[in-house]
């Protein structure tokens, strides 16, 4: 549709490329009232203009409404390239069938918090008190968990933390890890996980220094660590698992134990019983044998 750019149409396009705000108005984006009034102000029009006239003209000039998008950015000056090489290497991954790729994260599990959801009921909504804990419980209120979604398989393992993350953890469930893909049978396991400090200090590199040494001479899985960019959780594929999990878990009208908690998410993720890391230092998952 060929539009001449003095011509009411063409003004009122000129006028949708500009924002409300420029004409005195209180908002940034347009909606059809504001377009009417602003066209009767403008003298584009020589009377007040209803919605539906607007409307009309500008499906005529092949315009529609379009929803805003929310765009997921991240701070890091290197974003598109780390995006690009985790890319990379989740083909490259698939590729191999001797080869794991594994969305590592922690997560803490409150047993006071609620989730955002939605459910079918056929009488009155359901009502989800705030959650409080007796003065004699004796569980704590949150507790940690170390999970890694595999994305060959779409299993997620689990270890419970008694505390918070920290290097000997993080090295307790990378053995843990390796032990359990070596008697599948697999040889690399890359992990993609988050720039948190417990990733990267200095225990969790020696640790996969020497383990990655043993690795290669056959006596073990060797693991691969990629740094996702800084704050871009929707990069790692556990995070939704992490929100499916609360709401599967959720009790409304009490609190659970944190037994209940840690058997019910087990039983959601199809993990089994639930399993404790040890405390640093104390040898509680085995080694790959040489």
């Amino acid at each position: 549709m060929d539009i001449d750019d003095e011509s009411p149409c063409g003004q009122l396009r000129a006028l949708i490329r500009q924002g409300p705000r420029l004409f005195g108005k209180g908002r940034s984006t347009w909606t059809l009232r504001l377009l009417a009034e602003v066209c009767a102000e403008r003298g584009i029009v020589d009377h007040q203009a209803s919605q539906a006239t607007i409307s009309r003209t500008l499906r005529r000039m092949n315009i529609r409404w379009k929803r805003s998008r929310r765009w997921m950015t991240s701070p890091d000056p290197l974003y598109a390239l780390k995006k690009a090489r985790r890319d990379r290497l989740i083909q490259v991954a698939a590729k191999h069938s001797d080869w794991v790729l594994g969305f590592l994260d922690e997560v803490w599990w409150n047993r006071l918090s609620r989730p955002s959801l939605s459910t079918w009921t056929a009488g009155e909504p359901l009502k989800m008190p705030v959650l409080k804990v007796a003065d004699d419980d004796p569980d704590p209120i949150a507790f940690c968990c170390y999970g890694m979604l595999r994305n060959d398989s779409h299993k997620v393992m689990l270890r419970y933390v008694d505390g918070r993350p920290q290097g000997g953890f993080t090295t307790q469930f990378l053995g843990w890890l390796s032990y359990e893909l070596y008697k599948e049978g697999k040889r690399r396991l890359i992990v993609v996980w988050d720039d948190a400090s417990w990733h990267a200090c200095q225990e969790v590199v020696i640790w996969l220094n020497e383990h990655n040494r043993r690795a290669r001479e056959g006596a073990g899985v060797e693991i691969i660590h990629f740094e996702l960019p800084t704050k871009s959780p929707w990069l790692n594929n556990i995070e939704p698992c992490w929100q499916h999990a609360r709401k599967a878990i959720t009790e409304p009208d009490r609190t659970l134990t944190a037994q209940e908690t840690r058997e019910r998410v087990c039983v959601h993720f199809g993990a089994g019983s639930p399993r404790a890391v040890a405390h640093p230092g104390l040898p509680q998952i085995p080694d790959v044998p040489n």
